[in-house]
């Protein structure tokens, strides 16, 4: 079982990735802090400090300004990323290895698919317009 999410983003891929990766950008629109640059191999630590928390991702794939691949707890996430033109991209985020026996499974995943929409809506809003306030707004 797995949810998808898709937007376009009127920036070229290398910026859209950099976005994710780089530790000093990620704070503008997703998480308020990540321990250090996204590469293949490495446990990153991301912090929500509005909501008092803090997880580690597991940093399996990277192909630069192509592809990230990560898990956090029992799931799988595939960003994929595709060059329109020179100035617009497809964001692809693919998050795999729900539990279909789990008795919360549509919660959570009305809640994952929710959540991917709220942050690459933030994404776009950041690298399209500059907007570094939306993140960690959303309220359920």
């Amino acid at each position: 079982m797995n949810i998808t999410t898709k937007f376009k983003i009127l920036k070229p891929a290398n910026e859209v990735f950099e976005a994710i990766v780089d530790p000093k950008k990620i704070g503008d629109f997703w998480f308020s802090s990540s321990s250090e640059r996204w590469e293949q191999g490495k446990s990153i630590t991301l912090r929500y400090d509005e909501y008092e928390a803090e997880g580690v991702i597991n940093v399996l794939e990277i192909t630069k300004n192509k592809k990230i691949v990560f898990s956090w707890g029992e799931t799988e996430v595939t960003m994929t990323l595709k060059d329109l033109d020179d100035k617009s991209t497809i964001i692809e985020v693919i998050e795999s290895g729900f539990n279909e026996n789990d008795p919360e499974l549509i919660n959570k995943i009305v809640d994952q698919k929710g959540g991917w929409v709220y942050m690459l809506s933030c994404l776009k809003g950041y690298l399209e317009h500059g907007v570094t306030n939306l993140r960690a707004s959303f309220i359920h």
